[in-house]
């Protein structure tokens, strides 16, 4: 078995996919109606055939506050890897994106958290 989709809540999609691709670099996988909201997902810049992430709409009163309850208590709603969390940092930052927590070591990993302008707290993390 293995990880071929997984997602992450937002409330607005178009918004979603225009910061998922445009300011943190995935690309857009599939883009297909589903109802009133869209099956869109992106993946790993150079990995189209990797794990896609859903941008799903929070449609239902659940969704709604279960992404608000993460946030409150400042739990990121998933976590991406990177090779080097401070140039990440430095990029986003000078792009606009608001961080809630800068780059801070936690013995084997640094990471910081970010906010999706959709709803949620990513983290960004890099392994030593």
């Amino acid at each position: 078995m293995k990880i071929v989709v997984t997602s992450v809540f937002v409330d607005d999609q178009a918004k979603a996919l225009a910061f998922y691709t445009g300011v943190l670099g995935f690309e857009k996988k599939t883009d297909e109606p589903a109802g009133a909201a869209r099956w869109l997902t992106v993946t790993s810049p150079g990995e189209p055939d990797g794990v896609e992430l859903l941008l799903e709409p929070n449609g239902t009163d659940i969704a709604k506050d279960y992404q608000t309850r993460l946030r409150e208590a400042g739990i990121p709603a998933t976590m991406f890897g990177t090779d080097d969390v401070q140039a990440e940092y430095d990029r986003l930052t000078g792009l606009g994106v608001r961080f809630t927590q800068p780059p801070t070591s936690m013995g084997p990993v640094t990471n910081a958290v970010f906010e999706d302008t959709c709803g949620n707290l990513i983290m960004i993390s890099q392994s030593h």
